[in-house]
Protein backbone atom coordinates (compact mmCIF):
# COMPACT_ATOMS: atom_id res chain seq x y z
CA UNK A 1 0.00 0.00 0.00
CA UNK A 2 1.22 3.37 -0.86
CA UNK A 3 1.65 6.17 1.64
CA UNK A 4 -0.33 9.27 0.65
CA UNK A 5 1.46 12.33 -0.48
CA UNK A 6 -0.03 15.85 0.35
CA UNK A 7 0.54 17.24 -3.49
CA UNK A 8 -1.10 20.40 -4.27
CA UNK A 9 -1.28 21.54 -7.73
CA UNK A 10 0.29 25.23 -8.14
CA UNK A 11 -0.23 27.44 -10.48
CA UNK A 12 1.92 30.74 -10.92
CA UNK A 13 -0.17 33.59 -13.07
CA UNK A 14 -1.29 37.34 -13.49
CA UNK A 15 -4.35 38.43 -12.32
CA UNK A 16 -6.68 39.98 -14.71
CA UNK A 17 -9.62 40.63 -13.07
CA UNK A 18 -9.86 41.96 -9.25
CA UNK A 19 -13.55 43.09 -9.61
CA UNK A 20 -15.10 40.33 -7.36
CA UNK A 21 -15.17 40.71 -3.80
CA UNK A 22 -12.67 37.91 -2.04
CA UNK A 23 -12.02 36.61 -5.79
CA UNK A 24 -9.90 37.01 -8.38
CA UNK A 25 -9.71 36.10 -11.85
CA UNK A 26 -5.90 34.94 -12.51
CA UNK A 27 -4.83 34.08 -16.34
CA UNK A 28 -2.03 30.98 -16.11
CA UNK A 29 -0.16 30.16 -18.84
CA UNK A 30 0.96 26.79 -19.79
CA UNK A 31 3.47 25.68 -22.86
CA UNK A 32 2.84 22.23 -24.08
CA UNK A 33 4.62 20.75 -26.47
CA UNK A 34 2.78 19.26 -29.73
CA UNK A 35 2.35 15.56 -29.77
CA UNK A 36 2.72 14.82 -33.55
CA UNK A 37 4.71 18.12 -34.81
CA UNK A 38 6.53 18.86 -31.47
CA UNK A 39 6.06 22.27 -31.86
CA UNK A 40 5.81 24.21 -28.74
CA UNK A 41 2.39 26.13 -28.01
CA UNK A 42 1.23 28.55 -25.82
CA UNK A 43 -1.92 27.43 -23.94
CA UNK A 44 -3.76 30.41 -21.47
CA UNK A 45 -6.74 29.02 -19.20
CA UNK A 46 -8.73 31.59 -16.39
CA UNK A 47 -9.30 30.24 -12.93
CA UNK A 48 -11.27 32.04 -10.25
CA UNK A 49 -9.38 32.58 -7.39
CA UNK A 50 -10.71 33.12 -3.74
CA UNK A 51 -9.00 36.31 -2.15
CA UNK A 52 -9.83 36.27 1.52
CA UNK A 53 -8.21 39.88 1.88
CA UNK A 54 -8.77 41.56 -1.16
CA UNK A 55 -5.14 42.19 -1.49
CA UNK A 56 -4.32 41.11 -4.74
CA UNK A 57 -4.69 43.83 -8.03
CA UNK A 58 -5.25 43.69 -11.42
CA UNK A 59 -1.85 42.76 -13.49
CA UNK A 60 -0.47 41.52 -9.75
CA UNK A 61 2.16 38.02 -10.32
CA UNK A 62 0.43 35.49 -7.74
CA UNK A 63 0.71 31.99 -7.27
CA UNK A 64 -2.16 30.01 -6.30
CA UNK A 65 -3.44 26.56 -4.92
CA UNK A 66 -5.71 23.60 -5.84
CA UNK A 67 -8.04 23.57 -2.86
CA UNK A 68 -11.90 21.71 -2.17
CA UNK A 69 -14.34 24.16 -3.61
CA UNK A 70 -15.48 27.26 -2.28
CA UNK A 71 -18.66 27.84 -4.65
CA UNK A 72 -19.62 26.87 -7.96
CA UNK A 73 -16.85 28.09 -9.93
CA UNK A 74 -13.74 28.54 -7.45
CA UNK A 75 -11.32 26.06 -6.28
CA UNK A 76 -8.34 27.76 -6.35
CA UNK A 77 -7.17 29.94 -3.43
CA UNK A 78 -4.60 32.53 -3.24
CA UNK A 79 -1.31 31.97 -1.80
CA UNK A 80 1.19 34.92 -2.48
CA UNK A 81 1.15 38.00 -4.45
CA UNK A 82 4.65 37.35 -6.15
CA UNK A 83 5.00 40.53 -7.77
CA UNK A 84 3.30 43.98 -7.97
CA UNK A 85 2.04 45.23 -10.99
CA UNK A 86 3.99 48.15 -11.92
CA UNK A 87 2.24 51.68 -11.87
CA UNK A 88 2.78 53.79 -14.32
Amino acid sequence: MNAVTNKREYYEGVVASDKGDKTIAVRVVVVVKHPKYGKYLRRDQTYHVHDENNEAKTGDRVKIVHVAPISKTKNWRLVEVLERAKVI
